[in-house]
């Protein structure tokens, strides 16, 4: 049976906790790469990646706020304290998108690691029992096939052109590398998300096609793959984060806190 609303995951207190951690980990995501993105507005290297980026950011942020509604919906408070009021430990992002944005080069490839997660995670819930998360999940994967057309090209196109291009490239997986494996896990529910078919995929077989479908990507690069993804010192699942968190939330919700009762 398929949960329609919030009522109805209201009536079972333990999928509700469920639904909403989850919903938690896609919002915080969504929110924190893109916010990481709009710190390169005016920075690109061309026009051209500055308007995509920029655009991007804006789709990013626009998911994260129907994350939040949902979670409103089931009890949580409005999206704007969602977003801006909670502590770092109350986030449950993946540490490696709170990471500062480094060199182009560091800030595609990241974008194009989780794009390609994203676009996983988003298939898993196609069919989730929750009905609204399976709704807004087919919307929000056909708006995230343009941010990875956009990467991917960007990916293949740095490796391709070799020199300083390629050495940069080369280093930022290597950098990313150490916290990519935060990005494949659903937090204390994984289990039961699946077993509830509110995914329909677990972390593990999720990043299983992850590699699958990089292995490819890295080909086309002309880059050696990496080797096995290793487990996070830091698990942004469980509220485990950086500094860098601290430093991206301060300066985030800035113009919020100066008021939080104004309405924009």
């Amino acid at each position: 049976m398929r949960i329609e609303n919030a009522a109805q995951a209201k009536e079972n207190e333990k999928i509700m906790a469920m639904i909403r951690d989850l919903l938690f980990q896609a919002a915080d995501d969504e929110l924190t790469i893109g916010h990481r993105d709009s710190e390169w507005l005016g920075l690109c290297p061309d026009i051209e990646g500055d308007v995509a980026f920029s655009s991007i950011a804006q789709d990013e942020v626009g998911h994260a706020v129907f994350f939040f509604e949902l979670l409103h919906d089931l009890g949580e408070k409005d999206p704007d304290y969602l977003a801006f009021m909670r502590q770092g430990r109350e986030r449950h992002n993946a540490v490696l998108l709170e990471r500062g944005n480094g060199d182009w080069a560091y800030s595609v490839v990241r974008h194009y690691f989780y794009d390609v997660f994203d676009d996983l995670r988003l298939q898993a819930m196609l069919d989730s029992r929750y009905l609204p998360l399976a709704q807004g999940a087919a919307k929000i994967r056909r708006e995230e096939q343009y941010h990875l057309l956009h990467m991917h090209m960007w990916f293949t196109r740095l490796g391709k052109a070799g020199g300083e291009a390629g050495k940069r490239l080369e280093k930022a997986v290597a950098d990313i590398w150490p916290d990519l494996g935060g990005l494949f896990c659903f937090g204390p529910y994984e289990q039961e998300l699946v077993e509830q078919g509110v995914l329909a995929a677990g972390s593990g077989e999720i990043r299983q096609r992850w590699m699958n479908r990089m292995r490819t990507s890295f080909a086309e690069a002309g880059l050696s793959w990496p080797g096995e993804i290793p487990k996070p010192h830091l698990d942004g699942r469980y509220g485990q984060h950086s500094e860098d968190l601290e430093e991206l939330l301060s300066e985030m919700a800035e113009v919020y806190r100066l008021d939080p009762e104004a309405h924009w």
